[in-house]
């Protein structure tokens, strides 16, 4: 089976690729490569590898694909209020752009990697059935990508959505603005952590591995059984408030639990159920945060991971490519590139 990832060189999709090979598949990585091309660098001659963009690649690359795992966006919060416009642009407008063209080039199956973040603030635990409340932009174009994603499911065409956790653990393009790996980096290299006031929103997680995996499970199970389908991607265990989450980290990694606090408290809070994913899929999580804590802290300590790679922080790296405008030749060529 020949699969299209788009993002395949992001934090999520150069761990993905990697899985795709190790079971069999034909990999194509569609991707804008701000992060350069370490992170898929060592595969580079198993897989193809296309610089694109979601929103304007040749609809060609489709052609003899049979599948398409659709990862790109820009990736966080933070980033999604750099330019709340282009955000959509990229994150709703672009993905649709690549459902739709899916479709229509005859690939069978689409899945989309939407987050849990569109549940925004709410009281007890919520599942798939539970009203959405996006309250930033990326949230936002997350909930319109998927509304678009499931509006082309049918008999020729098998879409799935995937709401994942919050992320974490070590990745080829490493991120240190996902809450476990920044907790990690802060006792590496402060010996203590700053945490969002009050420490008691809610939050889900998800090992990058385990993710992935979830990607597989749906490519591989009967599209009757995922074609129009939402499945929340996590485990239930992993449900934690953010100080206790804090405190579990420096107990994984054996460093005194130091802190501090800052800002206002966050206004995001929500505990989410995965048993849809568990009971329809037999789905199940492989890594604990314990277990994606000390990946990280020996890979910062055996100098397979840098601290202060600014690639890892991604608002700033998309702020500096900006600033020193190495950007200048594709803004030139593309249009507007963020």
């Amino acid at each position: 089976m020949r699969v299209l990832v788009t993002g395949g060189a992001g934090y999520i999709g150069s761990v993905l690729t990697r899985l795709l090979l190790e079971k069999g598949y034909s990999v194509v990585c569609l991707d804008r490569l701000f992060f350069g091309m370490d992170p898929v660098k060592e595969i580079a001659d198993r897989i193809k590898i296309v610089k694109g963009d979601v929103r304007w690649f040749d609809p060609s690359v489709l052609d003899g694909v049979d599948a398409v795992l659709d990862l790109a966006a820009l990736s966080n919060d933070p980033a999604g209020e750099l330019d709340p416009e282009k955000t959509m642009d990229i994150n709703f407008r672009g993905r649709a752009r690549v459902a739709r063209l899916a479709k229509e080039r005859g690939v069978r199956r689409y899945v989309l990697a939407s987050s849990c973040s569109v549940y925004g603030f709410q009281d007890g635990t919520i599942d798939e059935s539970s009203r959405i409340n996006p309250l930033t932009t990326y949230a936002k174009a997350n909930s319109m990508a998927e509304d678009a994603a499931l509006k082309l499911s049918g008999s020729s065409f098998c879409a799935t959505v995937l709401r994942q956790a919050t992320v974490y653990g070590f990745s080829h393009r490493m991120r240190f603005d996902l809450a476990i790996n920044g907790m990690v980096l802060g006792f590496f290299k402060n010996g203590r952590i700053p945490i969002m006031r009050d420490g008691k929103q809610w939050r889900p997680f998800v090992h990058v591995k385990d993710t992935s995996n979830a990607f597989i499970r749906v490519l591989e199970s009967d599209p009757d059984v995922v074609n129009g389908q939402v499945f929340n991607v996590g485990s239930d265990d992993q449900n934690v408030q953010i100080f206790e989450l804090a405190k579990t980290v420096a107990g994984a990694i054996g460093v005194p639990f130091e802190y501090d606090w800052y800002g206002s408290p966050d206004n995001r809070s929500y505990r989410v159920s995965f048993d849809k994913i568990a009971r329809t899929l037999g789905y199940s999580t492989s890594y604990t945060i314990a277990d994606g804590a000390r990946e990280v802290f020996s890979a910062l300590k055996e100098g397979r991971l840098n601290g202060d790679d600014p690639r890892t922080i991604t608002v700033k790296w998309y702020k500096h490519l900006l600033e020193s405008q190495r950007l200048t030749r594709e803004v030139e060529l593309d249009g507007v590139v963020l």
